[in-house]
């Protein structure tokens, strides 16, 4: 039994960067417990790597949700000032936040090198996009999840705690934490709880172009952390389904400032992954 609870209908849900990996996995669990899911990205042609917020809209659909797409470029403050009036102006209300968006591919780039090696433009490329894009989503969003007495997830990592790919990366998930904390103080008279969310290695569609060795088994090398079996990564709809547990939760405030590991909330709340297990890979 999967747990996942089949309680948003009538939810209103914005997930940024919903082309492809975790957020189209947290999209697609939200769509498939009935929300409403606005998905936003730069997608709206396939690229080098498959997606765009067309098929996530369409694959929504297929579960039971209804999906929107918005194509929008973060880093654009007009272009999400007009999602979330678009929100208002079809919903009037807005149940939960996912501020996802992240750019993985110029990450990657950087991977394991010493701060030496990565350029002041990496700097940027983490905190415009995986930081400064969640503040404005929230600034815009505030009104409408005060509202509802929503949800707000940023999906962070243990990166936060420790090192984990290189320091830029490390700083940008400590700012995006000490953001969820603040945002939780700010708005301790509401009804409306932040949280970070903090996934394991998750098999997207960028590390599924990791080849199989002759064992048949597809490993990554993470420089200085180690080696990993991605057959024992989580999918995409792992952290979708924290997020819907979480929606669901009548409690949740309870949690509300703190980060939270996809593992520890599929214990406390019951659900596995698409395939029954509780992965443990962070």
């Amino acid at each position: 039994m999967s747990g996942i609870p089949r309680e948003l209908n009538g939810r209103v849900a914005v997930v940024t960067g919903a082309s492809r990996g975790i957020g189209k996995g947290i999209a697609l669990e939200l769509g498939a417990a009935g929300a409403t899911v606005y998905i936003t990205g730069r997608s709206a042609t396939p690229g080098r790597l498959p997606g765009t917020v067309h098929d996530t809209a369409a694959e929504i659909d297929a579960l039971g949700g209804r999906g929107i797409p918005f194509v929008c470029d973060h880093r654009d403050d007009d272009a999400v000032q007009r999602l979330f009036e678009r929100v208002r102006a079809e919903q009037g209300r807005l149940d939960v936040l996912v501020n996802n968006v992240y750019n993985s591919p110029a990450a990657a780039r950087w991977l394991g090198k010493p701060f030496w090696e990565v350029p002041p433009t990496a700097w940027d490329e983490s905190f415009d996009v995986g930081v400064r894009s969640h503040y404005a989503a929230g600034f815009f969003a505030a009104p409408l999840l005060i509202g509802s007495g929503g949800l707000v997830v940023n999906v962070s990592s243990p990166g936060s705690r420790r090192y984990m790919h290189n320091a830029v990366y490390g700083v940008a998930k400590t700012a995006l934490d000490r953001l969820t904390a603040d945002m939780a103080h700010d708005l301790a008279d509401t009804e409306v709880t932040v949280v970070s969310l903090w996934p394991g290695i998750v098999d997207t569609e960028l590390l599924r172009l990791v080849p199989a060795d002759a064992q048949g088994r597809r490993l990554v090398t993470l420089p200085g952390e180690g080696t990993f079996d991605l057959a024992t990564a989580e999918t995409p709809r792992f952290p979708g389904r924290a997020v819907v547990a979480l929606a669901a939760d009548p409690r949740r405030h309870a949690r509300t400032g703190r980060a939270w590991r996809v593992a520890d909330l599929a214990d406390e709340y019951g659900f596995t992954d698409v395939d029954g297990r509780v992965p443990r890979n962070d």
